[in-house]
């Protein structure tokens, strides 16, 4: 009899949902590695989170801050769609380590950083619990 040196090889040992993982989105990629603004983008690709993200962070660095909340809410809730689709439950990793899931975890903390900014305290204080859930690698990064 052969044994497996590897049995749990692959297998979610925790009980926990296994990490979802949102399909990439090379047109998005694409267009703003071309320098395509974060405005064409969204309006080509609407359900981009990267490109509503990107927005929303060129907006809070230009002092625009309730602009910036408006364009992480629609990235965040464009990533939730998404998320859904891939699989998720309402919970579990989000990992930053797979590229296409950066977007929505960048709306995610523009959401925060912008609440915060505006004084909604209480979720500024979710989004932040939430990307530590998600991805605690995506809230170090982040900031």
């Amino acid at each position: 009899m052969t044994t497996d040196p590897t049995p749990f090889q692959g297998q979610n040992l925790l009980g926990g949902p296994a990490p979802t993982q949102l399909p990439a989105e090379p047109g998005p990629l694409q267009l703003l590695a071309g320098g395509a603004s974060p405005a064409e983008v969204a309006a080509e690709y609407p359900t981009s989170s990267l490109a509503w993200a990107q927005l929303a962070d060129d907006a809070f660095a230009a002092g625009r801050t309730v602009e910036s909340y408006a364009y992480a809410r629609t990235g965040y809730h464009r990533g939730l769609d998404a998320l859904r689709r891939a699989g998720w439950k309402g919970h579990g990793p989000v990992p930053w380590e797979h590229e296409p899931n950066r977007g929505f975890l960048r709306a995610l903390h523009a959401l925060g950083r912008a609440a915060a900014a505006i004084g909604e305290k209480d979720e500024a204080e979710r989004c932040t619990q939430f990307l530590r859930d998600s991805s605690p690698t995506a809230a170090a990064t982040l900031g």
